[in-house]
């Protein structure tokens, strides 16, 4: 058998940046939050986004706007006023830095984290995977606490996935 040698990609370049940040962060607990919700989201967005159809590299894209839709959250303050769209301006540089995105993927990537905590209302198709994939991680940190389960965006991913128990 042959040995796999991955390849490093742009998922790659976006770890290395939201660990630099994630690192930073003092508190043990708010660390290890951290790294469960944004790599999680991560993952929830690109499984979402194959299954809704799209390729690999528009899962890419999804996986990484998952796992920096809350940056300013945890690198500012867990409360900060606004923090999609704060988040959105935070990336955009860093993003853009790597020199691994188009301005296209840029656009899509940031607009998604900006509207992702407008959950009540419908934006563009990234964005609502963006929305999905924030909502399938808060509920399958812990599938059995009703609270997170039964908001209606999990009620129709649940559908979705056929994960509706009878």
């Amino acid at each position: 058998m042959d040995d796999y040698e991955r390849d490093y990609t742009r998922v790659d370049s976006v770890r290395g940046i939201l660990d630099r940040m994630i690192n930073g962060i003092l508190d043990p607990g708010r660390q290890r939050n951290a790294y469960v919700h944004l790599y999680g989201t991560g993952q929830a967005c690109a499984l979402i986004a194959l299954k809704r159809g799209h390729d690999g590299c528009y899962a890419e894209l999804a996986c990484i706007a998952g796992m920096l839709h809350d940056f300013s959250k945890y690198e500012i303050d867990e409360n900060v006023p606004e923090h999609a769209k704060k988040s959105a301006i935070r990336v955009w540089p860093l993003l853009s830095a790597t020199g691994e995105f188009s301005e296209e993927e840029l656009t899509m990537i940031c607009t998604g984290i900006a509207n992702h905590s407008a959950k009540d209302r419908k934006d563009d198709e990234f964005s609502e995977i963006l929305k999905d994939g924030d909502a399938m991680q808060h509920w399958l940190r812990n599938p059995a606490e009703a609270y997170f389960s039964e908001k209606s965006r999990n009620v129709s991913l649940r559908e979705e996935f056929g994960l509706i128990v009878k």
